[in-house]
């Protein structure tokens, strides 16, 4: 069998998308954080200025026979603690899961030679670890990786890093109900019973139409940064990238973004992906003035509901271990964080 060709590239090419998507969806991680559009928009923003200009980009592709056979996404940058270290592109802030892009059986194969590459590529680039955060728990990386570092020196440590609930979905709206806590169950009832008895009733809608897209965007972002923490975030580069991630997610067609309004005014907002059958709920902002009409808990209900009746899979709050999630049914996963060393030179 002919051995792979690894090709390092220093500048983001849009030639490689269609490869890129295509492997992408035969690999085990497929999700929206490792597409193209939205990896070339994190790459230009630096993650919405998580990460200085000065990182350098060190992608590495494996072809055979001219055939993409891996994705190692990765660049070059000082860490938060100031070491030099490659990470994934994503990293780390606002990319939920991220991963090593390979089918399943060129995985291993992949990782054997990606190692050596990077310790060549250390000798003009110099780095104290490859630093990966954010993998899905049940990725094959680890054991793929973890071999490969063995073979060749590199130290491997593998570590918690965040919690990422997820509700399987059921047929429909009563099983999921049931499947509840019986208080729960009664709490989810009552609010929305609530909320259609008001004058005008609750209204909950999602954004539809491309020209009112920017003025909705608006609309997220107040009600976003009544959160002291989300004010915080929403720099105005911040602000920048999520603006192009939205209208990107809309035009590709994987955008949910809804609403729900009382006495006519925007009272809570979820941000989320539509990708594979399955929500990927990213971020949500609501006005404190409507809390006695508990706005998240009747618009999540109503959004759970709509995914159930169109048959999505799984209803995915990614990261975070907020106690609402687990409430709504949510079932525990992980992503893990690994962290590898070179031998020394």
């Amino acid at each position: 069998m002919k051995t792979l060709e690894l090709q390092l590239h220093r500048e983001w090419s849009p030639a490689l998308q269609e490869d890129w998507n295509a492997l992408l969806a035969e690999s085990p991680s497929h999700c929206p954080f490792l597409r193209f559009e939205y990896l070339d928009i994190w790459w230009r923003r630096r993650g919405g200025g998580e990460w200085p200009p000065e990182s350098q980009l060190a992608l590495i592709t494996a072809r055979r026979d001219d055939r993409l056979l891996g994705i190692a996404p990765l660049f070059w940058t000082p860490d938060h603690l100031g070491e030099p270290a490659l990470l994934f592109l994503g990293s780390i802030e606002i990319s939920d899961y991220l991963d090593f892009i390979a089918r399943p059986e060129d995985l291993p194969a992949f990782l054997d030679a990606l190692l050596p590459a990077l310790q060549e590529l250390r000798t003009e680039q110099p780095f104290s670890a490859l630093d990966l955060y954010n993998l899905p728990e049940e990725s094959p990386t680890f054991d793929a990786l973890e071999a490969a570092a063995a073979r060749h020196g590199w130290s491997f440590l593998k570590e918690f890093c965040q919690p990422c609930p997820t509700i399987p979905l059921p047929d429909d709206w009563e099983t999921y109900l049931a499947s509840l806590d019986k208080k729960q169950r009664h709490e989810i009832r009552r609010k929305l019973r609530r909320a259609e008895t008001l004058s005008p009733p609750a209204r909950w809608y999602m954004v539809s139409e491309r020209a009112a897209l920017d003025a909705e965007i608006e609309a997220l972002f107040a009600l976003m940064e009544q959160d002291d923490e989300k004010r915080v975030f929403l720099t105005p580069l911040m602000r920048e990238t999520m603006r192009e991630m939205i209208r990107c997610s809309f035009d590709l067609g994987c955008l949910r973004l809804v609403f729900l309004e009382v006495g006519g005014e925007k009272a809570a907002a979820y941000l989320a992906f539509d990708y594979l059958q399955q929500v990927w709920l990213y971020n949500s902002g609501f006005d404190r003035r409507f809390n006695d009409y508990s706005p998240g808990w009747v618009l999540l209900s109503h959004f759970i509901r709509w995914a159930i009746e169109n048959r999505y899979r799984e209803f995915d709050f990614m990261r975070g271990g907020e106690d609402y999630k687990y409430r709504f049914g949510a079932r525990q996963r992980c992503v893990m964080r690994v962290r590898l060393q070179p031998p020394a030179a």
